[in-house]
């Protein structure tokens, strides 16, 4: 689940706004079940900041929502330069596509469902070819359970970021393979 929030900010108030951004990642870097997230750079001057949001769960993200800590940053609104200008909630595969493509929507799901399959073959192969014989002797349920857990923790952190990374200019076509504008500023594990 991930939550991605475009903030437009007043022209000469970037770096007050970038000290808050990183304050809000930092507090919510404190939910249970907070997975990461990131400041995006405007793609275009004038353009949106993007924050991004990571979440296990629905749950986790509304724990944040509703968290004290998060109101503070909202509180106070004296000296807030910034606009949100909108916000969306991504769940499943979007997920993996939040961080390839900030600034929009996410590539067609015919695209999305193609970089999953890549990313899955290694994994897929790995884990017949190596852990399956080791497996074997294994209920099939927990088995299948084996290969769950395999393939969930190296999709999500491993193989979907290399991917979109790698075919960032096919899932976004007409935008640079590497701009200083689409990286994060700051990533938080």
């Amino acid at each position: 689940m991930a939550l991605i929030v475009a903030r437009v900010v007043e022209p000469g108030h970037e770096m007050a706004f970038q000290e808050w951004a990183r304050g809000i990642l930092a507090a919510a870097a404190t939910t249970i079940g907070y997975l990461g997230g990131g400041l995006f750079h405007p793609v275009v001057d004038g353009g949106p900041w993007i924050i991004v949001h990571r979440f296990r769960n629905q749950d986790a993200l509304q724990r944040w929502l509703d968290s004290p800590q998060r109101a503070g940053f909202f509180d106070n609104i004296e000296g807030h330069r910034h606009t949100e200008v909108a916000r969306r909630e991504l769940t499943g595969m979007e997920t993996w596509f939040a961080a390839a493509n900030p600034a929009g929507s996410v590539p067609p799901r015919w695209k999305m469902a193609a970089s999953s399959a890549i990313g899955i073959f290694p994994i897929s192969l790995f884990g017949s070819a190596v852990l399956g014989p080791h497996l074997a002797a294994l209920p099939l349920v927990l088995r299948t359970a084996c290969f769950a857990a395999l393939f969930s923790v190296l999709m999500t952190y491993l193989s979907m970021p290399l991917v979109t990374r790698v075919l960032r200019r096919w899932l976004r076509p007409g935008q640079p393979a590497s701009s200083p504008n689409t990286k994060p500023q700051k990533e938080i594990p």
